[in-house]
């Protein structure tokens, strides 16, 4: 038996992994990797001590969780292990200099790296011997990585999905069989859908109180409400800015897009994959647009998010600066001013102060007056509602369709979970267990409201007249929400149709947007 100097049996760490997640759910190799691992420390007399597993993960990086944690606990100092024990050099690293690299760095603390089925020693030819297995590893790596690339990219041209985790408002189903092998593709999933058609028409159009939100007024509208994610989670910036510019909504999915480290393919190496569209181009390309006037890149962080209706519109008419809010007598006024003269610059311009509220109204009104004229408005609702008609008449009935699967999904689930727990199989007393039953039951009640607006709409859109009363109405209400302080709602009206504001003494000017 080899024993350590003080007469102890040496210590054995066992690290354990597979490069694929297909490989994991199978669990045949991890086991076999464990068995043989267990067997070597007992026929050599050493003493296994901790094993460390990553299952689906690959060796070309060191990216994978329990590996940081082995290498963290072989350089404390004295080392809890003598052996990191692996089945092959492979599982440990795919890269020659890094694995190079990380044998020298446990060497310094006195942890040795040991193979089970490429044993070798240390001598110079040895370490020779080493090299050039894991070099030939390294080069089997890239070879397996390119052809499984080229097979994938194939399977992309031909139109099918290559197993990653579907974009949220969609799921995997199966399309063929080619002998063993099932092709798949996507296909809209009714229980995530909807959400991704709110998420565009917030953008677009706001919730009817706002006006066309933001990415992270998105955010909050739909994580105030405890509409989740698909593994029920909270909503982030980072995931609905990718659903509002993901060309994957209007049909076209774009595979291998990105290299190693992330880095962008050219086009030609890109393959555009059809799926079915959740999305209307026109209405993809509207919000392209919003995203593009609202990047703080290309405007200014204080003019998209402030709530003053005419920051950024309002200039001075003497300097022909922007005009920006101050407040005056400890904030109970507020006023525009010349930011120049705001800035004590006196020489450049002798500025002036306006009431922001008496202009906000006076402008408000003013544009109420051009723009909302009953003739005008009576060809912009007779447009609107056309092209209601047309979406409902090309959409309603798969629309229908889809919510009716949806709701019959959620009932099914809730069926189940219930079940479950009257069968004691899992225990209401669970915070995990309640937030998933308190989202699949508010679904529920969302799709049946969701159904009966869409009959409402599905009986009603061939019949509703653009008649006198109607356009009034539309009228006053549009008057009283662009009187109204506090939302975004006049801001948004405003910014549509004046492309600037030029205020002097005694005269404010509009220009209008062609």
């Amino acid at each position: 038996m080899t024993v350590a100097s003080s007469g102890e049996a040496l210590r054995v760490a066992l690290y354990l992994r597979v490069s694929t997640a297909r490989q994991a759910e199978h669990d045949v190799s991890i086991p076999d990797q464990h068995r043989q691992g267990e067997a070597w420390c007992a026929t050599h007399g050493y003493e296994l001590v901790e094993t460390f597993v990553d299952a689906g993960v690959s060796a070309t990086s060191d990216r994978r969780p329990e590996f940081q944690r082995l290498i963290e606990a072989a350089r404390e100092r004295p080392a809890p292990f003598d052996i990191i024990l692996v089945h092959s050099f492979s599982r440990f690293f795919r890269d020659h200099f890094e694995l190079e690299f990380h044998i020298r760095k446990l060497a310094r603390n006195g942890v040795k790296l040991i193979s089970i089925t490429q044993e070798v020693g240390d001598d110079p030819m040895q370490v020779m011997m080493r090299r050039v297995m894991t070099l030939f590893d390294e080069y089997q790596s890239r070879e397996n990585g390119k052809h499984t690339l080229r097979a994938m990219k194939e399977n992309a041209r031909q139109g099918f999905w290559n197993g990653s985790l579907p974009p949220i408002g969609y799921r995997i189903v199966e399309a063929e069989r080619r002998g063993a092998k099932v092709k798949k593709t996507l296909a809209i999933d009714p229980m995530h859908a909807d959400t991704v058609r709110l998420i565009y028409r917030l953008a677009l159009s706001g919730d009817g109180i706002t006006g066309p939100m933001g990415v992270k007024a998105i955010v909050e509208y739909l994580n105030d409400r405890r509409i989740c994610t698909r593994d029920g989670g909270r909503w982030g910036i980072g995931q609905t800015h990718k659903i509002l510019t993901r060309t994957t909504y209007v049909g076209r999915h774009r595979f291998n897009m990105h290299g190693k480290g992330k880095t962008p393919k050219s086009d030609d190496e890109i393959i555009t994959v059809a799926v079915p569209p959740l999305i209307d181009q026109a209405t993809f390309d509207a919000v392209q647009a919003h995203l593009r006037a609202r990047n703080p890149k290309t405007l200014a962080p204080r003019l998209v998010n402030s709530p003053n209706m005419l920051t950024g519109l309002l200039h001075c008419a003497q300097c022909g600066g922007p005009m920006v809010m101050r407040n005056g007598k400890a904030g109970r006024y507020r006023y525009y001013v010349c930011q120049k003269k705001a800035r004590t610059d006196t020489s450049r311009c002798t500025g002036m102060a306006l009431p922001m509220d008496a202009l906000d109204t006076l402008i408000a009104k003013h544009m109420t007056a051009r723009l909302l004229v009953p003739k005008r408005l009576k060809i912009i609702l007779t447009q609107i509602f056309e092209r209601q008609r047309e979406r409902i008449a090309r959409d309603g009935g798969d629309r229908l369709d889809e919510l009716t699967r949806r709701g019959e999904e959620v009932r099914l689930r809730l069926k189940r979970l219930l079940k479950a727990i009257e069968m004691g199989a899992l225990s209401l007393d669970e915070p995990a267990l309640q937030e998933r039953l308190a989202y699949l039951q508010a679904l529920q009640t969302r799709t049946g409201e969701e159904i009966r607006s869409l009959l409402a709409e599905l009986n009603y859109a061939g019949t509703l007249a653009i008649s006198p009363s109607l356009v009034r109405r539309v009228i006053k209400a549009a008057e009283e929400r662009l009187l109204e302080r506090g939302h975004g709602f006049r801001r948004s009206y405003v910014s549509v149709f004046a492309k600037q504001i030029v205020a002097e003494a005694g005269k404010v000017q509009i220009v209008y947007a062609r």
